[in-house]
């Protein structure tokens, strides 16, 4: 009986997976038609959709079970970047003086040639990127001998500067391989023309990959990096011109663009920054996957994951809501901060589930180990002294 609930709830989730990929999809190109069905969604629904949409997808790819594994000890996070705590204090400081020097190479260098080498910058990044969205869609068409044979410069490891932290080969899978080749296309088209809509395309392949590879590894670490970043929004958006400044000057897909009519007819495009999708996301995905290592694999047991999305939801909604009532940028995390961290708290409280959050954690184990042997090694030579 339970082995049948579970194979019930996998295919459950994998079609309401699809079903999400697809409304991603279909939001994101709305916008392109021609009209009325191009002007049929309003701009700020538009980006209330489309930021939910790649929250809710990107949280349910980060969600991968152990071959072999049943039950609720079945979660592999193997393959994800864990954020440890000092990470998570060090993010806010290392974001500002990324932010502030961008404001300063606009200001005193020629806004073509900082934009130049940042779109060389990102066109490496985009195909990785858009290459690890396509892969899961492609793999199912290969034939199943091909897909894992490597091709690259295998056996032999190279470390490229500002894009790994590690020596790695420099090799990929067939389906990786052809996944790239289909994503190289949209890459260049973004390089030689600018164009939002394959801008929009790069930027939420790097929300989905964001949230599906990275881990914030416990709900402690989750606070602490929502607290710093909170202040650090409110501090950049409010009290300097400097992230507005470097957001309108940046062309790169480090945001969203959503096309709309200005008030003397010629178009102009509202903005969201991958940063008000990608850092609540982690949160969001990292509620899912607590609430599948407790077992609740259908989406419609998934109390932690659904209160933390509505609360995502309707923070992004307010944010659009007091920006167009003000007519002033805002910072999003001013609003989707307290409706991420309220509303879970609240369902956690509700279902006594609050010392279980607190304690979740995805940190790996061998790391666990490692910190316990220097513990005792540390004891051992205390008593040795």
């Amino acid at each position: 009986m339970a082995s049948a609930a579970a194979v019930e709830a996998k295919a459950a989730t994998d079609w309401h997976g699809v079903l999400a990929h697809i409304a991603l999809l279909l939001v994101t190109l709305a916008p392109a038609l021609p009209p009325p069905l191009g002007t049929a969604l309003p701009t700020s629904a538009n980006i209330v959709l489309t930021a939910s949409l790649a929250v809710y997808v990107g949280s349910y790819r980060s969600v991968k079970t152990k071959a072999g594994d049943k039950g609720d000890k079945g979660l592999d996070t193997s393959e994800m970047g864990v954020m440890e705590k000092g990470d998570a204090l060090r993010f806010p400081l290392v974001g500002s003086c990324v932010l502030l020097s961008l404001f300063l190479a606009f200001k005193f260098l020629p806004k073509e040639w900082v934009n130049r080498v940042i779109t060389v910058y990102f066109l490496v990044l985009g195909i990785l990127a858009l290459a690890g969205t396509l892969t899961p869609v492609v793999e199912p068409y290969l034939p199943a001998k091909w897909r894992d044979i490597p091709v690259g410069l295998t056996g032999r490891k190279i470390k490229i500067p500002l894009l790994m932290d590690e020596p790695e080969e420099l090799a990929c899978s067939v389906t990786e391989l052809v996944a790239g080749l289909l994503a190289s296309p949209m890459v260049i088209y973004y390089v030689m023309t600018k164009h939002w809509l394959a801008n929009n395309a790069l930027g939420l392949a790097f929300c989905v990959q964001g949230l599906e590879m990275l881990s914030i590894g416990s709900f402690k670490v989750s606070a602490i990096l929502l607290a710093g970043l909170f202040v650090y929004d409110v501090f950049w958006v409010f009290g300097t011109p400097v992230m507005v400044d470097v957001a309108k000057n940046v062309d790169a897909p480090i945001k969203l663009l959503f096309p709309r009519l200005a008030a003397e007819g010629e178009p102009a495009f509202s903005m969201l920054g991958l940063g008000d999708i990608v850092i609540p996301g982690i949160v969001v995905a990292l509620l899912l996957r607590f609430d599948a290592a407790r077992g609740r694999h259908s989406p419609r047991n998934q109390t932690t994951f659904r209160a933390a999305f509505v609360g995502y939801v309707l923070g992004l909604a307010l944010t659009i809501v007091v920006m167009n009532v003000f007519d002033a940028a805002q910072p999003a995390l001013l609003y989707i901060v307290p409706g991420v961290m309220g509303a879970t708290f609240c369902n956690a409280l509700a279902r006594g589930e609050f010392k279980e959050l607190l304690e979740y954690d995805e940190t790996p184990e061998d790391e666990d180990e490692d910190e316990r042997d220097g513990k005792e090694a540390s004891k051992e030579q205390k008593k040795e002294q």
